[in-house]
């Protein structure tokens, strides 16, 4: 057995090898570097098992941080070793999208094997066959929605190559598209504009509407072989795309309503545009071509004088771009009414089956998306709600408050009881200073102007009371859009999960409420599994979720809505701390709506329309080629008409356990332990919300973990303490949910998907097992605790913590041997003692260790971190520990806007390294001083008269550089855990 380090402590650095690391004779080439530094993970993990006092990634840490004092590896090397690594991280990624949305099955069967064919076939031939199959694919079951979270944790470039790479079936021929992308950084493009992220979704939108155009088309050549005298008559709307990128102003000012407008004038432009690509050029379709053509020169004239993003325009700019949509609305059309049926007349002229069938898709496409690429999804705060109606009502209190429940629920009662709608203008809506009135005045005009043809999802975030959803609907009505605008609740925190059904309850008992769902036809919810996930644990979220579904089920029955269309609105990640199922979109989409849910909703005869979001880079790659769309929307419709179709259910696909064991989906053992589920649910919840409220965890996600994360999005950056470094957490709601689930990636344990699992099934291991085994949905549910085991090893999250702790960094001064360390040893140790983390950080690590331990008896079979993500995380922990050594060399200062260099070097221990560096330029300028050699016609008062070259170029500049490594390999543990945030 080899030794990690081959030479003593106190070795001296090659001769000849500057501060930089240029490599030295003997040096390894990455090949082979990589292979050792595997080894020596292996190795030493060998040793662990031998030596329970040690920790194995700190001991490969400190192998690579003796190396980089020798000048083994260098910074050539290492780019070489991160070349390699990446390559290989992007070519896994590349198979398992490629087989996450099965376009290897695909690529096996036929079409027959394909939905549509077996759709047409699954009609019983009877008198009414032809009308069953109108119906059933006449109504949208489905909907994709592009969201834009901040999750675009990858470059453009980088993202294409994946999907690329993806829709090859040839290894072979995904090698260079991988390796290209590997050449390139796996770092986020370094300025993230709500533009860059409207067409990054409109890319994806895109291949989605064709994917359903093939989908649709599938659909109608197996009705016209089968009904070949009446498929023209068919109008298949199965699923349908949308989006809410430029529509999502919950927690934003940066989105003005004319970013709004234009980009809602911009997916009208796509739509027209969509239409004079596929329309046939044949005499019959000249009319619709030319109310097309007349449509899409206004859209573009509109588009013209449009304000651009980040603009404040001004009033006379406002005024030309209102004016352009209101002269050109009735050229630009303002619903698909005239083009539906000019296409439905133009049906009836052309000779030829294949130019009915291209006509007949472009009528699906508009009868389900009107005048838009993509349909709107806006969103708000339920607070902005609550601000917009309280200046018309003498209220105190808020809402949420149980002793003002009544009053308020009283008092909106008898606002709707007389509303009356105002007109809206443009000069009203540039005037409107409250964001929720201003937002519905922004649907008005968009109704009015850009796309009336359906209604509008209009999104409450937050909402825990009834009175939110009755506020809404009487702006609505006083805007006169009520019968336009669906009003949905988000549920998503534990209090909304838990008190969701009291707040359907409260606005279904007001009568107004009650006749707006039925005169809309559709009751819209909407579930989070962001939050829900972090505060009470992923499964827990999962339970609580579908036990309000199944809640919303019995009071629609309660209150005689059956008729009504239940949309349910799955707002999820692309992570598994987040909602997304790892093993497949199968999965992924039955986790989302369990079948026992949708068989209820069945038999209670209510129609449901289920939505799911694709977020960010991540979740945009299932769209990212024509390829890869059209297996997403197969792999959807296999979900949406599971009930309508016989498929067995490949159990295997869902567990590790027996395969063999019987288990059936259709009577789910899970239901029939409701004591069980219920208590082993709310033992996870239990624990996640202690943990979430334990000290040492904000410490552990609040002390570097924000700084190891590059910039994701468009929405504005955290705010800054007063210090001017970055605000310390004091508790997880501190923080939004993506960088809290993205900073628990990167530190190698992601406990909202673990915790709190161990004692729940240590409580009733034997039913426990039985329900791995037994359980589809368990089984399925428990997938997740699987993939989070196998990215996740409590030895890397250790490393991070003791990296924190003084006492390291003493015991490690006391040890070693190397010229001038032990100082750098001791002042580390002295910074990190003044920030008093490692008490909380011990005691957390504690806790987390007893429920792991807990967890790994009752479920032996968990795998563990692989070795070159475990090297991933060493690397990264030798950079830090470099740039904190580098840091501590850092020349005496006077105290400079309030910073002391005391305050500085711990800065640099929680890695705000560019806030620093830019304070470095200042303190220590690399330019002379540009007075000197001035008169001014005095005598000269001091100045500095050097420059500081030696400290920028042996300190500052290789702090920077290793820290856009540490950050290098934050995008690459991405890649390895498979999704951002």
């Amino acid at each position: 057995m080899r030794m990690h380090d081959r030479s003593p402590d106190h070795a001296v650095p090659t001769p000849g090898v500057p501060a930089h690391g240029v490599p030295a004779h003997g040096v390894l080439a990455p090949e082979a570097l990589e292979a050792d530094l595997l080894g020596l993970i292996e190795e030493s993990r060998e040793q662990a098992a031998e030596d329970p006092f040690r920790n194995p990634v700190l001991a490969v840490t400190l192998a690579i941080t003796r190396r980089f004092d020798r000048g083994e590896i260098g910074e050539e090397v290492l780019d070489g070793l991160f070349a390699r690594l990446r390559a290989q991280a992007l070519a896994e990624r590349a198979e398992r999208l490629r087989a996450y949305v099965g376009l290897e099955r695909d690529a096996a069967s036929g079409q027959e094997a394909h939905t549509p064919a077996r759709l047409v076939a699954a009609i019983p031939k009877r008198q009414g066959d032809f009308e069953a199959f109108r119906d059933l694919v006449g109504r949208t079951g489905f909907a994709v929605v592009f969201t834009a979270h901040p999750t675009f944790g990858m470059p453009r470039a980088v993202a294409g190559l994946i999907a690329e790479a993806a829709s090859e079936a040839d290894a072979a021929a995904r090698r260079p598209l991988t390796e290209k992308a590997a050449a390139l950084s796996t770092r986020p493009d370094p300025a993230i504009s709500l533009d860059d992220e409207f067409e990054q979704a409109c890319v994806a939108a895109n291949h989605g509407r064709s994917a359903l155009d093939a989908f649709n088309d599938a659909l109608l050549e197996a009705a016209r072989q089968r009904w070949p005298d009446r498929w023209t008559e068919l109008v298949p709307k199965p699923f349908a795309i949308a989006s809410w990128v430029g529509c999502d102003t919950d927690g934003r000012t940066d989105i003005g309503w004319w970013d709004t407008l234009r980009y809602r004038i911009e997916s009208k432009r796509m739509q027209l545009d969509r239409v004079m690509r596929h329309l046939p050029q044949v005499p019959a379709t000249q009319v619709v071509r030319d109310l097309t053509a007349g449509a899409l020169a206004a859209v573009n004239r509109q588009l013209a004088v449009a304000p651009r993003l980040g603009t404040k325009p001004s009033l006379e700019a406002v005024h030309r771009f209102a004016l352009a949509l209101i002269i050109e609305r009735e050229r630009a059309q303002t619903d698909a009414t005239a083009i539906l049926a000019g296409l439905a007349g133009a049906m009836g002229g052309v000779a030829t089956d294949e130019e009915r069938r291209a006509i007949a898709i472009l009528r699906s496409g508009i009868a389900t998306h009107g005048l838009s690429n993509a349909l709107p999804h806006f969103r708000l705060n339920a607070s902005q709600i609550h601000n917009a109606v309280r200046r018309v009502t003498d209220l105190e209190g808020e809402p949420t408050d149980a002793a003002q429940r009544r009053s308020h629920l009283s008092t909106i009662h008898a606002l709707l009881n007389d509303v009356h709608a105002v007109d809206v203008d443009f000069g009203a809506l540039a005037a409107e200073r409250a964001s929720a009135a201003r937002l519905m005045m922004t649907i008005t005009q968009i109704l009015k102007h850009v796309d009336g043809t359906h209604p509008v999802r209009f999104l409450i975030a937050e909402t825990e009371t009834g009175y939110t959803l009755l506020a809404a609907l009487w702006l609505a009505r006083h805007y006169g859009i009520a019968d336009k605008v669906e009003i949905t609740p988000l549920f998503e925190t534990a209090s909304a999960l838990e008190q969701g059904i009291r707040v359907l309850d409260d606005a279904l008992r007001n009568p107004h409420w009650r006749q707006y769902l039925k005169r809309i036809g559709r009751l819209t919810v909407q579930f989070g599994y962001s939050d829900s996930g972090r505060y009470v644990g992923q499964l827990a979220a999962s339970f609580w979720i579908e036990r309000l579904r199944l809640r919303i089920t019995e009071l629609m029955v309660q209150n005689d809505l059956t008729g009504v269309e239940l949309a349910i609105f799955d707002t999820h990640g692309e992570s598994i701390g987040r909602g997304a199922h790892p093993t497949s979109l199968r999965d992924r989409l039955a986790y989302l709506a369990p079948e026992d849910a949708r068989r209820r909703n069945r038999a209670a005869g209510i129609r449901v329309r289920l939505e799911s979001s694709f977020q960010g880079s991540d979740g945009y790659l299932m769209f990212g080629t024509l390829p890869l769309a059209k297996a997403t929307v197969e792999r959807i419709a296999e979900h949406v008409f599971a009930l309508d179709l016989t498929d067995d259910d490949s159990f295997a696909d869902y567990v590790l356990s027996d395969a063999t064991s019987g288990a059936d989906e259709a009577d789910d053992p899970i239901y029939g332990e409701a004591d069980f589920s219920a208590e082993f649910f709310t033992v996870v919840r239990q624990d996640m919300e202690t943990l979430v409220d334990d000290p040492g965890y904000a410490a552990l996600l609040g002390t570097f973990g924000p700084s190891l994360l590059d910039r994701t999005g468009s929405r504005p950056v955290a705010r800054q303490s007063d210090g001017g470094g970055p605000s310390m957490i004091t508790h997880p709601r501190q923080m939004r949910a993506i960088p809290n689930n993205a900073i628990l990636q990167q530190l190698g344990f992601l406990a909202n998907s673990l915790h709190g699992i161990g004692r729940a099934a240590g409580r009733a291991p034997d039913l426990f097992r039985d329900m791995r085994r037994d359980s589809v949905r368990f089984s399925r549910a428990f997938r997740l605790v699987q993939h989070a085991a196998s990215v996740g090893d409590l030895d890397v999250l250790r490393a991070y913590v003791d990296t924190l702790d003084p006492a390291v960094w003493l015991e490690r001064a006391r040890r070693t041997q190397r010229d001038g360390r032990r100082e750098e040893l001791v002042v580390i140790a002295t910074a990190l003692d003044r920030l008093r983390l490692a008490p909380d950080l011990r005691r957390l690590f504690g806790r987390l260790t007893c429920d792991w331990l807990s967890l790994q008896a009752a479920a032996p079979d968990l795998g563990k971190m692989s070795p070159r993500l475990t090297l991933l995380h060493a690397i990264r922990l030798a950079l830090i520990h470099r740039i904190w050594f580098l840091a501590v060399h850092i020349p005496g200062f006077r105290p400079q806007s309030g910073i002391s260099r005391e305050a500085l070097i711990e800065r640099f221990l929680r890695l705000d390294i560019d806030g620093c560096l830019t304070l470095l330029e200042d303190i220590f300028p690399v330019t002379p001083d540009p007075t000197l050699g001035l008169n001014f016609g005095e005598p000269a008062g001091p100045r500095d008269v050097g420059t500081y070259e030696a400290e920028h170029n042996t300190l500052f500049e290789p702090i920077r550089r290793s820290f856009a490594r540490v950050r290098e390999l934050s995008g690459m543990i991405q890649h390895e855990v498979g999704a951002f945030g």
